[in-house]
């Protein structure tokens, strides 16, 4: 299974009347987990999000392609 590039942002029990609504959710948690850090705690957070998600998905071949994708045209 690669890597799914399509929307997939959603809560277990939740429904939403628009598609988009789950990722402005995970975008405004995400930013809520910065508030208040310094440029290094930032960081620090960053890092351990993208570790503990890594080991959730697990899979090396997908993490390999999403490490891709993420350098493309930087």
């Amino acid at each position: 299974m690669g890597l799914n590039l399509n929307l997939n942002f959603g809560e277990a029990g939740r429904h939403y009347t628009r598609a988009y609504t789950p990722g402005d959710d995970f975008y405004e948690a995400l930013i809520e987990m910065h508030r208040d850090l310094s440029d290094e705690q930032s960081a620090q957070v960053n890092a351990r999000l993208i570790l503990l998600l890594a080991n959730h998905i697990g899979d090396l071949s997908v993490l390999r392609e999403a490490m891709t994708i993420a350098r493309q045209d930087l």
